[in-house]
């Protein structure tokens, strides 16, 4: 089978990998979608991030929905043709943050295409999958392309819950690509009353305004526009930052009314805070950092309908031309979310 691996910066390959046969517990699955995500363009564009960096060929993707083709001893709930969107959360179920219930920070993490251990946990960007047969959600009904958004939604969703109550809040959201729009989308359906988005790129805020965003601010046109809501020691309950940018970060601070609650989502590095700002407001800044059991819900969310991811997706390319996706996700003047097509 063909492969997507990433041997160092810029140096993409698709190579043959062999197939393999599910075991018990286990399901083959026929990739159909994989998304490129802003991790794979950070081991694309600079071969890591921080301190993660490759050190061995990996095979990359973590935004993946397929079709049931084989089922393994033991398997229930599954059956063969079956659309499934593949959870990439792995935890082992036995460490000390399992045993709490906090599985998005297990010590022992399988989550695909990630260089944070060596040997690296090489992704789900293949022709057929073996997993577990409980990473897979079962997603008929949707396109295979909506069911792929499914890991993108969940840690918007994760971030949600860190978020708190949501009812009746003033909502600030920096940075509107995939995660930032879903965001909006997320906090939406969780109760918030006005929600205002800030980013460089027009179409980005395009994609903002249709996931229903009431307010649209291009801080490269404005970069000021945010001061408006200092007034009165500032306006807004919860603020996810998205965009990973210590700018974006500091103007949402000053922008929080006391007790506010920030999420941090984006991974642009290490960022300075403003340290007074925080402790004066008594503002929570609170990390959010990939999900566990969202990821089911975000199915569900968009299985009923009342999470649409549709306008999200802008491109989608075949596998032979699987740079090409790269390439466009890097552009956020004319993308939001790649595909890359597997059937």
């Amino acid at each position: 089978m063909q492969a997507i691996v990433i041997h160092k910066a810029g140096d993409l390959r698709i190579e043959e990998r062999p197939s393999a046969r599910p075991g018990p517990g286990e399901v083959l699955v026929r990739l159909a979608v994989g998304g490129v995500c802003g991790s794979d363009l950070h081991y694309y564009n600079h071969g890591g991030f921080g301190p993660v960096r490759l050190k061995e060929p990996m095979i990359l993707g973590h935004e993946v929905s397929g079709h049931v083709t084989e089922l393994g001893a033991g398997v229930e709930g599954l059956s063969v043709g079956d659309l499934v969107a593949v959870s990439p959360s792995r935890p082992c179920g036995h460490c000390r943050y399992c045993t709490e219930g906090l599985r998005n920070q297990c010590l022992n993490m399988r989550f695909y295409g990630s260089a944070m251990p060596f040997p690296h946990v090489q992704g789900a960007f293949r022709e057929e999958l073996v997993v577990d047969a409980s990473q897979c959600v079962v997603a008929n009904g949707l396109s295979a392309a909506e069911a792929a958004m499914a890991e993108p939604l969940s840690v918007t969703l994760h971030a949600t819950r860190r978020a708190g109550e949501m009812l009746g809040k003033k909502v600030l959201v920096t940075g509107c690509g995939p995660i930032g729009t879903l965001a909006i989308l997320a906090a939406r359906r969780a109760g918030a009353a006005e929600i205002v988005a800030t980013d460089l790129a027009a179409n980005a805020l395009a994609v903002a305004s249709s996931a229903g965003a009431d307010r649209l601010i291009n801080a490269a046109d404005d970069p000021e526009a945010l001061s408006a809501y200092e007034e009165g020691n500032g306006a807004f309950d919860v603020f996810y930052e998205c965009s990973g940018a210590q700018p974006a970060l500091a103007a949402g601070i000053a922008a929080m009314r006391p007790r506010g609650v920030i999420l941090q989502l984006g991974l642009g590095g290490d960022m300075s805070v403003p340290m007074m700002a925080l402790t004066s407001k008594e503002l929570e800044l609170r990390g959010s950092f990939r999900f566990h059991e969202e990821f089911a819900v975000a199915v569900s969310l968009m299985r009923s309908g009342l999470i649409d991811v549709k306008p999200l997706i802008t491109h989608t390319v075949q596998l032979r031309e699987a740079e090409t996706a790269f390439e466009i996700a890097n552009d956020r003047s004319r993308a939001m979310k790649a595909q890359i097509d597997f059937s």
